[in-house]
């Protein structure tokens, strides 16, 4: 394809700038801006994406800024393509940052071939149903809200609480149950601290978990327009590995808020009419854009789960973000400041947490028989035991009967045995759901309603 070159740069906002004169080109396509530095100093290139195409006016925005930029000497170059990543089965073990380059000190991926980040529309009526159980290895997550393969499944948390902790444990424990299948972690950070790329980094390293995982890292000091690109990158990289490969691949993308607000930064940049708290109104597209890359397609092996993690600003569960992934996902994990400040790992809040097809992957030759039912039952004896909790506040302890003050212990031993558990504790869903059948004997057995007596005698013997 030929390359269009131009010298028309008419001005500059930020790390945008407007090109005039063009002819043909295309939305979404990179640019080469071949510097006139001030000064006369040597030539740099620096890239950049089309952002808006109006007749024979451009609106281009630069990964690297357009700090020093003259424009009267610098010239610019349309290449005709979109933002490609160059894929391999070599990326596994390899850490990249947020436009797909190794930063691991390795050598350059020797590409197999090279695909448009932006993905290709997966037809619905070629799409399976999920319905195969992953295991976490955490018992809040695989008992009470179970995440299957091909699912969307975000985890909501705060300024604070430990989502990074949880997030990479996941990425080490995570596997398929009962059959020898290829399974990789996809792992994207968005404007993350230097630490916290530290911290993941060294985290897989020592656990071995980088060898089946791909890193791509954006840190806080990149632009903004990278972040954007990031998670479209991770993407394809899943896509590749799940549809070409035939490996099924958990995306871990974190932090999704931080993505919003570079979203947000280019739209104002733009001088777009701003939306519900200053973001801007195709938030949710563009959101649908990523999560709906999840899932599974008739006659291909492979499948792609997505894990987003979202920072609630002011745990504000209405803010824009969260609100909006809520609608286009499969549920939310939902992480608890209270929990936290009394010492409980993961700090999960399992009473506004669910999975939306939990149903699908328990059972029968998924998980075991007994899954549904004493999810249901520890899902009840917690809420009563919560409600006795706050009728205790009001009318004292004395008022409570002793079955009451049974359920108001059930749910301190819950939060204690089952939600809690170590950073590096890996339970098998047989460990959670043994564990759930021990706590659940703390009550009478004529309470336990939500689980039929021939579960209830084979799991908790005899009465």
């Amino acid at each position: 394809m030929k390359v269009k070159e131009y010298r028309t740069i008419s001005g500059m906002a930020g790390p945008l700038i407007f090109v005039e004169g063009t002819e043909g080109v295309k939305y979404g396509e990179i640019v080469e801006v071949r510097l006139g530095i001030a000064g006369g100093s040597k030539e740099k290139v620096r890239t950049g994406k089309v952002l808006e195409v109006t007749e024979d006016k451009v609106l281009v925005q630069l990964f690297e800024g357009s700090a020093g930029l003259n424009l009267n000497e610098s010239r610019i170059r349309f290449l005709g393509k979109g933002v490609e990543l160059a894929v391999s089965p070599d990326m596994l073990g390899r850490i990249f940052d947020g436009m797909g380059k190794p930063i691991d000190g390795g050598p350059e991926i020797i590409a197999e071939k090279k695909l448009d980040i932006n993905g290709e529309s997966i037809n619905p009526a070629a799409r399976n149903y999920p319905n195969e159980f992953i295991q976490t290895g955490v018992s809040a997550i695989d008992g009470m809200n179970t995440l299957v393969r091909g699912q969307k499944l975000p985890i909501f948390t705060g300024s604070g609480l430990p989502h990074n902790e949880l997030a990479a444990q996941i990425t080490r424990q995570a596997k398929i149950l009962g059959k020898d299948e290829k399974f990789a972690v996809i792992f994207a950070a968005m404007g993350i601290t230097f630490e916290e790329a530290d911290y993941f980094i060294n985290d897989f390293k020592k656990t071995g978990a980088i060898e089946r995982a791909v890193l791509f890292i954006n840190l806080a000091n990149d632009p903004a327009i990278e972040r954007l690109a990031t998670p479209r990158i991770a993407l394809t990289a899943a896509e590749y590995l799940a549809f070409s490969q035939g490996m099924h691949v958990l995306v871990i993308l974190t932090d999704m808020t931080n993505y919003g607000e570079a979203l947000r930064e280019v739209s104002a940049a733009r001088k777009e009419i701003p939306a519900r708290r200053g973001y801007p109104g195709y938030m949710y597209t563009d959101l649908s854009t990523i999560y709906e890359r999840a899932g599974r397609i008739r006659g291909k092996k492979g499948s792609i789960t997505q894990i987003p993690i979202l920072s609630m600003p002011e745990d504000d569960k209405t803010h824009p973000l969260p609100d909006l992934t809520g609608y286009i996902t499969e549920g939310q994990v939902i992480l608890s400041r209270e929990l936290y400040h009394r010492g409980i790992y993961p700090p999960i809040d399992i009473l506004p947490s669910l999975s939306r097809l939990k149903e699908k992957g328990i059972g029968r030759e998924k998980t075991r028989e007994d899954h549904a039912d004493v999810t249901s039952q520890l899902f009840a004896s917690y809420a009563r035991g919560k409600e006795v909790k706050e009728l205790a506040v009001i009318l004292g302890e004395a008022a409570l009967s002793p079955v009451d003050k049974l359920f108001s212990r059930f749910a301190d031993i819950y939060e204690n045995e089952f939600v809690k558990q170590a950073e590096d504790e890996n339970r098998s869903i047989e460990n959670s759901l043994d564990l759930a059948w021990k706590l659940l004997k703390t009550l009478p057995r004529q309470e336990l309603k939500r689980v039929k007596d021939a579960m209830a005698e084979k799991y908790m013997g005899k009465e």
